[in-house]
C-alpha cells in the first residue's frame, strides 16, 4: 500500500480540510442529544415554552449545519478521490504500455484490463469512503463514548462491554475477506479473458457451430466467479447484522439498567433518552466503521494487484551507449538465441547481416520462429544470448523512442481504429498529407480510397469491420510506409493480397524505398524471391540461407515449398 500512498500525498491538505469539515459535522451531531436532555429535564418540567423553542431551534440549526457541512465534504471527497484515481489509472496504463513482452505475458492482457478497470474502481470507492467515514465514524464513536461517560459511567460500562465483541467481529471479517477478494479478482481476469476471446473469435465460433460450447465455457467461469463472490459476500454480510445484534443487545441492557437507575433516583428521564440517542449514534458509527473495513478489504486486494504492476522493475534496461565501431552493415544479428519459457530455445544461433537498402526474406512453417525474430528486432523481448546491431550499435543501447522511430512495421493482423482512413494511416504522427497519399499509392490502397465517397476522410468502423482482409492489410502497410522508415518490417502483411497486387506492392517497394532496409516475412515464395538474402526457418533454426536461385539448388525444403506453390498457382493437381 506504500506505492498507492504516493497518490494520496499531493491531496493531503484538501483531505485534511475535508476531515475537518467531517469533524465539525460530527461535533454538531453529538451536541443534539444533550440539547434534547435539557428540554426534557429542564424546560418541560418548568413549563417553559421559550426554553423548549430555544433549545429546539438550537437542535434544528445544528442538524441543518451538520447536513450542509456533510454534503460539502462529501462533494470534495468525491472530487478528490476521482482525481487520485485518474492519476493512478494514468500511471498504471503508462506502466502497462512500457512493459516488456515477457512481463505482459506474465500478467496477461485480460488481467491488465481488469486491473485498469475493476481494481482502480475499487480503489476509487475506498478513497471516497475513507474520506467520508474515516474521521466521522471514529469521532462519533469516541465522542459518543466520552459524553456518555460524563453523563452516566455505569450505563457507559454496559456499552463498552459490547465493543470487544465488535472488534473481534471486524478482525474475523477482514482477515477472511481480503484473500477472498484477491481470489475474486483472479477469477474476474479469467472471465474477462473468456469474453475477450469470444468477442474476437465470434465469426469462427459461429462458423464452426461452437456457440453452445462457448456458452458452456462462459457459464463455467461465470459460476466460478459467482461462487467466490458468494463466499466473499457471505463473509461481509455477517458484519452488519452481527454488529447490529451485539449493539442492540447492549441497547436492551442499557434500557433495563437505565430503568433501575431512574427508579432509584440516580438518573433522569432526559439523561436516559439522551443516552439512547448517543447509543444509536455509536451504533451507526460502528456500522460505518465496519463498512470502511469492507471497502478496505476490497481496496487492499486491488491495491496489491495494482502495485504488482507499478513496482515491476525495468525488464529491458538501456545499456550505456559507449563507443561502437563503424559497421558496413545496417542490420546485423550475431549468434542470437532466445526462449520464451527459458527451457527450450524458440530461436537458436541466428546470424545474418544486411547492408542499407537490402531486403531479407524469411520463410518457414508455422511455429518456426519467424514472428519471434520480429519481436526481438523490435526489442519487445530480450535475446538470451548473442547481439542485434543497427549501424554497429547494440539495440540495447538505443533509446526506445529512437529505435522505434527507425522502424515501420505491418503485422498480418493489426487493429484499425474507428477513425478516418487518413488518421488510421497517420496514427497520431506528424506526417504531411503528401506522404500519406504517397504511402496509399505505394501500398496499392488507392482503390480503397477512391471507392469511398469521402476518400481519406471516410470513417472506418470499429476494428475495420467494413473493410475486407486485403483492404485492412493495405491500410496497415500504408501506415508503415507513411513514416518513411529506415527499417521496414512486413510480418506476413500481404497474406490476404492476391498475387497481382502483391507483385505491384513489391515493385513499389523496390522503386521507392531503396534506402530502407526491408525484412519481409511471408508464406509465399513469390513475396520474397527477389530478396537479397532469404532465411529458411525450421524449428527456430536457420535451415538454409541464400538467394532464391541458390536455395532452389541447395535447399530441399525451400524447393519443395516453391514447387508446391507454383503448381497451385498454375492450377496443377497436388500429388
Amino acid at each position: 500500500m506504500k506505492t498507492i500512498g504516493r497518490y494520496v500525498r499531493p491531496y493531503t491538505l484538501i483531505i485534511a480540510f475535508t476531515m475537518l469539515l467531517k469533524l465539525a459535522a460530527a461535533v454538531l451531531d453529538l451536541l443534539i442529544p444533550s440539547f434534547l436532555a435539557r428540554i426534557i429535564d429542564d424546560a418541560v418540567p418548568a413549563g417553559s415554552r421559550s426554553g423548549i423553542f430555544f433549545w429546539g431551534g438550537v437542535m434544528l440549526v445544528c442538524a441543518v449545519l451538520s447536513m450542509f457541512t456533510n454534503m460539502y465534504a462529501n462533494r470534495i471527497a468525491a472530487r478528490t478521490s476521482g482525481q487520485m484515481t485518474r492519476t493512478l489509472r494514468h500511471d498504471l496504463f503508462s506502466k502497462l504500455s512500457y512493459l516488456s513482452g515477457a512481463q505482459l505475458d506474465r500478467i496477461s492482457i485480460p488481467s491488465a484490463v481488469s486491473r485498469l478497470t475493476t481494481d482502480t474502481y475499487n480503489l476509487n470507492r475506498f478513497f471516497n469512503r475513507i474520506q467520508r467515514m474515516g474521521v466521522r465514524a471514529p469521532i462519533l464513536l469516541v465522542g459518543g463514548i466520552a459524553i456518555t461517560l460524563l453523563m452516566d459511567p455505569v450505563l457507559t460500562l454496559v456499552l463498552l462491554a459490547t465493543l470487544p465483541f465488535i472488534g473481534l467481529l471486524v478482525y474475523h471479517v477482514t482477515s477472511r475477506s481480503v484473500p477472498l477478494y484477491t481470489r475474486q479478482q483472479g477469477v474476474l481476469d479469467r472471465l474477462v479473458r473468456t469474453v475477450q476471446e469470444n468477442i474476437t473469435g465470434v465469426r469462427v465460433i459461429k462458423a464452426l457451430s461452437r456457440v453452445s460450447h462457448e456458452k458452456d465455457r462462459f457459464e463455467q467461469v461465470n459460476q466460478d466467479l459467482s461462487g467466490i463472490e458468494e463466499k466473499a459476500g457471505s463473509v461481509m454480510a455477517l458484519s452488519n447484522p452481527a454488529a447490529s445484534f451485539i449493539l442492540n443487545i447492549g441497547l436492551v441492557l442499557v434500557v433495563v439498567t437505565g430503568a433501575y437507575l431512574v427508579n432509584a433516583g440516580r438518573s433522569t428521564t432526559g439523561n436516559i433518552i439522551a443516552f439512547l440517542n448517543y447509543f444509536t449514534i455509536i451504533l451507526n458509527a460502528m456500522l460505518g466503521i465496519t463498512r470502511v473495513f469492507v471497502m478496505y478489504s476490497k481496496g487492499k486486494a486491488s491495491a496489491l494487484r495494482v502495485e504488482e504492476v507499478l513496482l515491476m522493475p525495468e525488464d529491458l534496461p538501456l545499456l550505456e551507449a559507449g563507443a561502437h565501431e563503424p559497421s558496413p552493415y545496417h542490420i546485423q544479428w550475431k549468434d542470437v538465441s532466445f526462449s520464451y519459457n527459458k527451457r527450450r530455445d524458440n530461436l537458436s544461433h541466428i546470424s545474418f547481416a544486411l547492408m542499407r537498402g537490402q531486403t531479407l526474406g524469411v520463410i518457414g512453417a508455422t511455429g518456426s520462429g519467424k514472428s519471434t525474430l520480429v519481436a526481438l528486432m523490435l526489442r519487445l523481448y530480450e535475446a538470451d544470448s548473442g547481439r542485434i546491431l543497427i549501424d554497429g550499435q547494440d539495440i540495447r543501447a538505443i533509446p526506445r523512442e529512437t529505435l522505434y522511430g527507425k522502424m515501420g512495421i505491418a503485422f498480418q493482423n493489426d487493429f484499425i481504429m474507428a477513425d478516418t482512413l487518413k488518421e488510421n494511416i497517420r496514427y497520431f504522427r506528424d506526417i504531411p498529407d503528401e506522404d500519406i497519399r504517397r504511402a496509399v499509392e505505394d501500398a496499392q490502397a488507392r482503390d480503397i480510397v477512391r471507392e469511398k465517397e469521402q476518400g481519406l476522410l471516410h470513417r472506418a468502423a470499429v476494428r475495420g469491420q467494413d473493410l475486407s482482409g486485403g483492404q485492412k492489410q493495405r491500410l496497415l502497410i500504408a501506415r508503415a510506409l507513411a513514416g518513411t522508415p529506415e527499417i521496414l518490417i512486413l510480418d506476413d502483411a500481404s497474406s490476404a493480397l492476391d498475387y497481382q497486387t502483391d507483385a505491384k506492392l513489391r515493385g513499389a517497394l523496390a522503386r521507392n524505398y531503396t534506402e530502407a532496409t526491408k525484412i519481409i516475412i511471408a508464406q509465399r515464395v513469390s513475396a520474397i524471391m527477389g530478396a537479397d538474402h532469404i532465411l529458411v526457418m525450421d524449428e527456430g533454426r536457420v535451415q538454409s540461407a541464400g538467394t532464391h536461385e541458390e536455395l532452389m539448388k541447395t535447399s530441399d525444403v525451400y524447393r519443395e515449398i516453391a514447387d508446391t506453390q507454383m503448381s497451385l498457382l498454375e492450377g496443377a493437381p497436388l500429388v
